[in-house]
């Protein structure tokens, strides 16, 4: 059924757009081995991406974001959050009850990515810290031992690990992310709030099983159309998991929040899922305010 009218959403992958946002993909230039993806490409899953946002000519692209939120009726989005990352540290000063902060980490820095956790946990109240096992220079496994540091303070500070599962969509190796991996860091850490992102394909029904086994493991729809959520997915959410998934967009990375909102109405989501989907999941998940 169509989304029922007025319910709220809260957004668990969106970001600030800007004149230039192809720093955000720097990180992941070193890994690049084919020509079209490090000379060509403006986002590295462009491939994939159709009619990429292209924001431009905003007075005021904090304001704009907002006011795009207010479109669809966003009440509050994950925005990644860094010590040098001024447009985002400017977002949360200005709409703090708009805009919650996450920490993208990498493990290979050891112990000095554990202490920056606590110090912008401090700064910046995070609601959750972010990984890419694909995309970090060395890739590391899911349940890689240079991960376990990471996860042990997570759990003290009570915080979320949202991670990239399944097929990257940069042209990476893809062994890192396999859903299977998970099944070893939910065992041996059943404290630690998981949440899947970037889709889990194709082992959705792994991903499913495995939500199934372990109560500290969610999924979210970040970096996939609506048009594009994997048919175990949905099933799941009406069936046995509607406390389980949790919606994230992608923009203005790889789409508009226009098509998001289009295509959801025809995502065939039973009436009692839609709320929680949206909102109510995330709101328990992530601690927030609403």
């Amino acid at each position: 059924m169509a989304i029922p009218e007025n319910l709220p959403a809260v957004d668990l992958c969106l970001n600030i757009p800007g004149e230039d946002n192809s720093q955000w993909f720097e990180f992941i230039k070193p890994l690049l081995m084919d020509k079209e993806s490090r000379d060509s490409f403006k986002m590295p899953a462009q491939y994939m991406f159709k009619n990429i946002p292209n924001v431009t000519g905003e007075e005021d692209f904090i304001a704009y974001t907002v006011a795009e939120m207010d479109k669809y009726n966003i009440r509050k989005a994950m925005l990644d959050v860094d010590e040098d990352n001024e447009v985002s540290k400017e977002a949360l000063a200005r709409y703090p009850d708009r805009f919650f902060g996450s920490l993208s980490v990498d493990p290979n820095r050891g112990m000095d990515e554990v202490r920056k956790i606590v110090r912008l946990h401090k700064k910046f109240n995070l609601k959750a810290v972010t990984g890419f096992p694909s995309g970090t220079c060395p890739q590391a496994p899911i349940n890689d031992k240079k991960w376990y540091p990471i996860y042990a303070k997570l759990v003290e500070l009570d915080l979320p690990f949202c991670v990239c599962v399944g097929v990257p969509g940069p042209r990476l190796p893809l062994e890192c992310q396999k859903v299977e991996l998970l099944d070893e860091v939910c065992w041996f850490f059943p404290e630690l709030k998981v949440v899947m992102r970037h889709g889990a394909e194709p082992w959705t029904a792994m991903a499913c099983k495995l939500m199934l086994k372990y109560p500290n493991l969610y999924y979210s729809t970040s970096a996939f159309a609506p048009s594009h959520y994997p048919e175990d997915i949905v099933q799941f959410a009406n069936k046995r998991g509607a406390d389980k998934i949790m919606y994230a967009g992608y923009f203005p990375m790889g789409l508009s929040l226009e098509r998001i909102f289009r295509e959801l109405q025809e995502v065939p989501f039973k009436e009692h899922v839609w709320p929680k989907f949206l909102w109510e999941n995330a709101a328990r998940v992530f601690k927030l305010d609403m």
